[in-house]
């Protein structure tokens, strides 16, 4: 007795499905996270808070120690008025202080265009700044020419 047509394709597209499944389940594994460089002074603790901060996020960091972080800053187009204690840079993107991974991973996904990311200063609850104090701060989006708008204020 011969089996009906009908069965054998639902039989033969079941068989595929089965041998395209593993396909599938790599390609919805999440892919590789970018790696961050962060140049920093070796003495400053916040730095390195901040790059397990990073490090806990999922993020993959390169951290150099360099003798003067504002070098980098200078030469990934970030101006001085937004300065912190290190730098980093990932995806094209500067990274100026404490910005935080949500923020990071935000504009990896919408690749706006800019210079980067800034935190200005060093405030008090921000990633690597943690402890009693919480003061609010903006993370900026720099723009080329200098120009910064607010990205994600923290209060």
């Amino acid at each position: 007795m011969s089996m009906p047509y009908h069965f054998l394709s639902l039989a033969r597209a079941g068989a595929a499905l089965a041998l395209s499944l593993p396909l599938y389940a790599g390609a919805a594994q999440p892919a590789t996270p970018p790696v961050i460089e962060v140049y920093k002074t070796s003495s400053c603790g916040c730095c390195k808070e901040w790059v397990r901060h990073l490090e806990a996020e999922g993020f993959r960091v390169k951290a150099q120690d360099v003798a003067n972080p504002s070098d980098y800053r200078e030469k990934f187009g970030i101006p001085q008025q937004y300065g912190s204690c290190h730098t980093g840079r990932v995806g094209g993107y500067a990274l100026e202080g404490h910005v935080p991974a949500r923020e990071i991973r935000r504009m990896l996904r919408e690749r706006p265009k800019a210079r980067g990311l800034a935190v200005p200063a060093m405030p008090a609850g921000s990633p690597g700044m943690e402890g009693a104090r919480k003061d609010p701060y903006d993370v900026l989006l720099v723009k080329d020419g200098g120009k910064a708008s607010v990205y994600q204020a923290y209060r």
